[in-house]
Order: C-alpha cells, then structure tokens, then sequence
C-alpha cells in the first residue's frame, strides 16, 4: 500500500486513509497513515492463484496486526484525509461502549489471545491416560513469548510448547502433554506476548469494559471436560 499512495503523491496534510469495499453495504475502515505506510498490502492473489471471491476478489487489504473488520475485502476505493470517516462501522459497530456511557473507538490492534483446539466442543476424550492437548495462539504487538495451560480450572498453570516458527503477527501454535485421570475437570490456556501482555480472564474484561459491548472480546477461553469424556463450551 505504501508504494501506491506514494506514487499517488500524499500531501503534506494527509492522516488517514479510507478503504471502501464494493460490497452492498460498503464496508469501509480509516485506517492511519502510519500505519497505511508500514507494512499494510494490496493482496490480489494467494499461493499461485487469484483471490477467490469469498476471501475479496479482485482485491483486499492486509493489515498485519489488527482486526480482520480493517482487512476490507472487495476493494472499490481509497481516499486519502485529514481526518477519519467516521463510518457506521467504525461508530456504530466496531467500538467498546464503556460502562461510563462512553465509547472508544478505533480498537485496531488484535490483542494477545489463545485457544485450545484439541480437545475442544464436539470432540470426546477416547479414555484415561496421556492427551496431547493442542492449540493456536497470536498477537498483533508481535510474537507470542509464552502460553500457559491450566487442567484444573485455572487452579495451577503450567508452560506449554511453542511449535516454531514463532513469527511476528502470526498464529503460534502450542503442545501440551497431560495425564487426564477421568475426572470431570476444566482446561484452558493463556498467553503472554513480547511485550509482556498477558490475555486477561473474562471476569478481568468485564471489571474494566462492562458488559455493554461484545467486541474486541479476548477473555480465556475454557472447556469442560467431563467423566465420560465429553468436552463442551464454558462462557
């Protein structure tokens, strides 16, 4: 992106840049000029082919880092400002409406977060015994340093292991190796990125957010695992 507003000559006064997709509802996003002239891209093809139309053909906007919703697909028009938008989405949508009655907007940045996978709601633990518990694990500061799994509900913790390559902005994926001894119990992870923010309980959220906004929602994701085996959802 940086090499076309380039070449389209910015002026001295331009601070945002607004994407517009050409879908029904014109998705747009402002997104900064710091960041529009950092390491944000034009995609119009991925591993030897063209966008499909599902994922924005003939173009989309990648920005590493932040929340998909900025990641506008179907690319129609850029327009360069002194200020944001101000769109439905950025203002009616995309914002966390604080307990105080405020709003903040322009959330952009994705904050650490982390997920078991295996075993996850839907599967079936297949008996007692050793089970690799699995999972992915990302921020948009930067690289993932820790994840931590908890098989008691959150009780005791344990480091578990960073499959490589650790890359900045990317899905980390992590190991665990646990001995389940058949009794109904609660797992979950939690993980620590490079700049030493560690993803908060969902309790933690909702004492600084309130529960007025289901947005921007990186809370620990837990499973309970029952007696039979079965693994289901926990809010």
């Amino acid at each position: 992106l940086s090499i076309v507003l380039r070449e389209a000559k910015l002026k001295p006064e331009a601070k945002w840049v607004i994407a517009e997709g050409a879908d029904s509802c014109r998705m747009s996003r402002s997104i900064p000029i710091e960041k529009a002239l950092d390491d944000v891209f034009v995609a119009y093809g991925q591993n030897g082919e063209a966008l499909r139309p599902e994922q924005g053909y003939p173009l989309r906007l990648i920005v590493p880092g932040w929340e998909g919703n900025t990641n506008v697909k179907w690319l129609h028009r850029l327009n360069v400002l002194d200020q944001p938008a101000m769109s439905s989405e950025e203002t009616a949508h995309y914002t966390d409406l604080m307990p105080s009655g405020k709003a903040e907007m322009f959330t952009f940045v994705m904050e650490a977060r982390s997920v078991i996978t295996r075993p996850s709601r839907g599967q079936k633990l297949s008996g007692t015994g050793f089970h690799e518990i699995v999972g992915l694990a990302w921020s948009g500061r930067g690289k993932i340093r820790q994840v931590e799994v908890s098989t008691d509900a959150g009780n005791t913790w344990s480091e578990a292991e960073l499959q490589e390559p650790v890359l900045d902005k990317a899905l980390t994926g992590f190991r665990f190796a646990w001995n389940w001894n058949g009794r109904e119990t609660v797992i979950q992870s939690r993980c620590t990125d490079e700049t030493g923010y560690l993803q908060p309980t969902r309790e933690e959220l909702i004492a600084v957010r309130g529960l007025n906004s289901g947005y921007h929602y990186n809370g620990i994701k837990r499973w309970k695992v029952g007696a039979d085996g079965e693994v289901v959802s926990l809010a």
